[in-house]
């Protein structure tokens, strides 16, 4: 006699390769990636960028260096953050072609996820070989800067959308446009973000390469004719910050009211509150100084919002 069912398949843990396993993967790929995010800034806050010398992917020319310094711990750390962050996307794309249909958006996105994560350990090889870390304070460490901070964006939008897209894999057809509204605001959203985060980053290295002592040393150097232009580019940030805040609770508020579909909505709350945090948290950096902790805390903030913004943009236009 067979022994009789304790319980529906719904009550089972989701199977290593099924579509529900995929989906928890997926978010904890998205919310590592954000942990490795937040190391990278620790290096470049505390000056550690050169801790493993001019070496990659070796450091100080070892497989596995002495740690005698702490700039080397830290950088070391961030490297093999790294290289997991590298194979788990990897992970993420197998799993992404083994249980989603072949044109399914979520599979789409996860490969992109994996073209990113490439270029991404590329150009952090490229910032190590060139010498643009620890106190280098030159231009063409500020267009290096840039162009990582967008890879990193790029790579955050596609581990998101894959995350988001995937509870419905057996679904590959693309949803419609909630209204036919042009899809412009959304796109000069999206680019604001990325302009106001690469501000913010400028504003973050002249923050670690020139402390300041109090806030009010800190605004005489940013007028100062005579400092150097990190320093003077550290106003333009919260100028911009302001400014794209203003523009996405216009774009924001009101489909939080309009009540087109749950998700939607959610998505337009928690984006509102976001953009609100950040501005708060932007302004308690200044106040106090930049402390590192601080900076962590805002770079958090910021990624969530062009995560939240993303998805938003998914829901709002249905372009998946």
């Amino acid at each position: 006699m067979q022994p009789a069912a304790t319980g529906t398949s719904a009550s089972l843990p989701p199977r290593p390769h099924s579509p529900d396993g995929f989906r928890i993967l997926a978010w904890s790929v998205l919310a590592y990636n954000l942990a490795v995010i937040l190391w990278g800034a620790l290096v470049r806050a505390t000056g550690s960028g050169a801790g493993c010398g001019g070496h990659w992917p070796l450091c100080n020319g070892d497989v596995l260096p002495e740690i005698s310094r702490s700039a080397t711990a830290i950088e070391f750390t961030h490297r093999m953050m790294s290289g997991a962050a590298l194979m788990a996307v990897v992970a993420l794309f197998g799993w992404a072609w083994k249980v989603l249909p072949q044109r399914h958006p979520a599979r789409r996105w996860a490969a992109w996820s994996l073209v990113f994560i490439c270029t991404e350990a590329l150009i952090g090889a490229a910032l190590v070989l060139l010498g643009h870390v620890a106190r280098n304070e030159s231009v063409g460490r500020v267009y290096s800067l840039a162009t990582h901070l967008v890879n990193t964006f790029l790579l955050l939008a596609c581990l998101a959308l894959t995350a988001w897209l995937a509870p419905n894999p057996a679904s590959n057809a693309p949803r419609g446009p909630l209204s036919s509204r042009p899809r412009w605001p959304i796109a000069i959203a999206l680019l604001a973000v990325i302009v106001v985060a690469v501000a913010g980053a400028i504003t973050a290295l002249g923050d670690t390469l020139f402390p300041s002592s109090s806030l009010s040393q800190g605004v005489a150097d940013d007028f100062a004719a005579t400092a150097n232009f990190l320093i003077r580019l550290r106003i333009v940030h919260p100028m911009l910050a302001v400014l794209a805040g203003i523009y996405l609770a216009i774009l924001a508020a009101p489909e939080y009211r309009a009540l087109r579909t749950p998700r939607l909505r959610a998505l337009s709350g928690w984006l509102l509150a976001l953009v609100v945090t950040e501005i708060i948290a932007g302004g308690l950096s200044v106040l106090l100084g930049a402390p590192v902790w601080m900076q962590l805390i805002h770079l958090l903030v910021a990624d969530l919002v062009w995560i939240t913004l993303v998805l938003f943009a998914s829901e709002r236009l249905g372009s998946v």
